[in-house]
């Protein structure tokens, strides 16, 4: 399906969740020296399976992100947003339980990351990026704690870029996101069927993930 961009204001309120108070994550430690071994996150679904890598120079949304997936946060959740020529949206909390409706709202005390915009990460087809509240409510753009979504448009959605924190990127396959944004979904863009998933983290050396997924580290 082709992307128009005169949805644009509509696909802005897709990646958009509401949330109580702003509490900014703890700040990580100084960066060492790095290593020469990364985490590759393997997301499960029914529709096939992706791994994604996380950037070290978004330090604040890795370890946010890594700690839920070691944790089990995500494994239940469901992709509640689905926008084909767009983006697939997921990770809250709500979508494990039974009402579909509260699917996105997110947690209440929740916090949020702040945002690591200065990265300079583009919206590329596979890119995964941070949810968040919009401008009006958050001038300052700090990420959803938990929601996140993935780049479904082949071209990018470069019209985000430096708006929305670029953390990571599906080095295998893109493919799924095609597959998952093409469900049957409801008036809020929500599939009719869930779409679950399962995290799991795996710690390998840079150069063996270059040369299993043939990713390479800038």
């Amino acid at each position: 399906m082709s992307f128009s961009f005169q949805r644009l204001g509509l696909l802005f309120m897709a990646l958009l969740w509401l949330a109580g108070p702003v509490l900014a994550a703890s700040k990580p430690g100084k960066p060492g020296k790095k290593s020469n071994k990364d985490e590759v996150v393997t997301l499960t679904t029914s529709q096939g399976v992706m791994r994604l890598i996380l950037f070290d120079d978004t330090p604040r949304h890795k370890d946010n992100f890594l700690k839920k997936a070691k944790g089990g946060f995500y494994n239940g959740t469901t992709f509640h947003r689905v926008i084909p020529g767009f983006m697939i949206q997921g990770g809250d909390a709500n979508s494990k339980d039974a009402d579909p409706s509260n699917d996105g709202l997110g947690q209440p005390d929740e916090g949020t990351i702040p945002a690591e915009l200065t990265a300079g990460h583009q919206h590329n087809y596979g890119a995964l990026a941070a949810a968040r509240q919009g401008d009006f409510a958050n001038p300052e753009r700090a990420s959803s704690a938990s929601q996140f979504y993935l780049v479904e448009n082949r071209e990018g959605t470069h019209f985000l870029d430096g708006q929305y924190t670029v953390f990571g990127q599906v080095i295998q396959g893109l493919d799924v996101i095609g597959k998952i944004a093409a469900f049957a979904r409801d008036g809020r863009d929500r599939p009719i069927a869930d779409i679950n998933m399962t995290l799991k983290v795996e710690k390998l050396k840079r150069k063996k993930i270059a040369e299993l997924y043939g990713y390479t580290y800038r």
